[in-house]
């Protein structure tokens, strides 16, 4: 969706709300900062119309997967890019108890999975069939892994989901942790130029699915039964012997979000950001050496009909 259409599209959405109150302007308004760049351009926009608004905001470094109970706390009062397929059971415990509140949608189209560059396919016939890896692993294997080929999951604060993929659909491969995701684009760079085997979880939207020709496995298709039921899917002994649920982006809040500043939960509520908007600000950030505030200032400029009929709704 484009800009100015998508823009239009907020504005009418937006405008069934009546004007809200500021609130605490005097306060902060906490904005987590995640792991990763998308999700630093999703909650540096976030803010950038909060501070267009009247508010102050402060962005705060956390965990994404053991963040919930300081939101909870109040410590952090918004987190705008939380992804379903690789979220801890934190946030549920928390939603439950009331002091984290979900805030909809975000609006972005994502695929996680287990993914490799596509000169890989020349030494992995079979790919993208996920049964090819039984008989290939061994291209990938280093010294680290041996007698194992290698995957490179995501970073330890994410969780394993690859590794729980090798494990359930029993490949042998180990999978092992890249420090960040600054890491695992190091890999896929280093990958390609070389032409080197790479086996890796990764996720869109993001700039290096284009930038590196990156292809996704084809894995048996996620079901809720696939992470419940080991007779479900090829593994009858084990759970995710499948793809990735589907994803759904989201955002959330503490619960005092609302009461507090009412017209900044209802900016934060009617945030929507698209895969073409979002995409591009990650390349300007990790490839042309852009700071996300610069990147992030450029578009705010550019694209005042998308995100400034969701703040003149709220204030006015």
């Amino acid at each position: 969706m484009k800009s100015t259409t998508l823009g239009m599209a907020l504005a009418c959405a937006a405008g069934i709300a009546s004007a809200a109150e500021m609130g605490a302007v005097d306060e902060p308004i906490k904005l987590a900062v995640n792991e990763w760049t998308g999700q630093h351009v999703s909650t540096h926009i976030a803010g950038e119309m909060l501070k267009a608004a009247g508010y102050n905001v402060e962005y705060v470094t956390a965990g994404y997967m053991n963040m919930y109970q300081a939101m909870a706390d109040g410590e952090i009062h918004g987190a705008m890019e939380i992804w379903s397929s690789n979220v801890s059971d934190e946030y549920a415990k928390q939603v439950e108890a009331g002091g984290v509140t979900e805030l909809g949608d975000l609006g972005l189209d994502a695929k996680e999975g287990i993914a490799y560059p596509a000169h890989v396919a020349e030494m992995c016939p079979g790919l993208p069939a996920w049964e090819a890896l039984k008989d290939c692993a061994q291209n990938f294997a280093t010294a680290e892994t041996l007698p194992q080929g290698r995957l490179v999951d995501y970073p330890a604060d994410w969780g394993t989901p690859g590794a729980d993929r090798m494990t359930g659909l029993d490949l042998p491969f180990k999978a092992v942790p890249a420090g960040s995701e600054g890491a695992l684009i190091a890999e896929l760079r280093a990958s390609t130029d070389k032409k080197s085997p790479l086996l890796i979880t990764f996720w869109q939207p993001h700039w290096a699915m284009s930038a590196y020709d990156v292809k996704f496995v084809d894995l048996p298709v996620g079901e809720a039964a696939c992470f419940e039921d080991p007779a479900w899917g090829p593994n009858p002994n084990a759970v995710n012997d499948c793809d990735f649920a589907p994803s759904r982006i989201f955002k959330a809040s503490w619960s005092g979000l609302a009461d507090k500043w009412p017209a900044a939960a209802e900016i934060l509520t009617n945030y929507q950001l698209s895969v073409e908007d979002q995409q591009p600000l990650m390349g300007k950030v990790d490839v042309d050496g852009m700071s996300v505030e610069d990147a992030v200032a450029e578009w705010m400029a550019a694209n005042e009909d998308t995100w400034k009929p969701v703040v003149d709704a709220a204030i006015n």
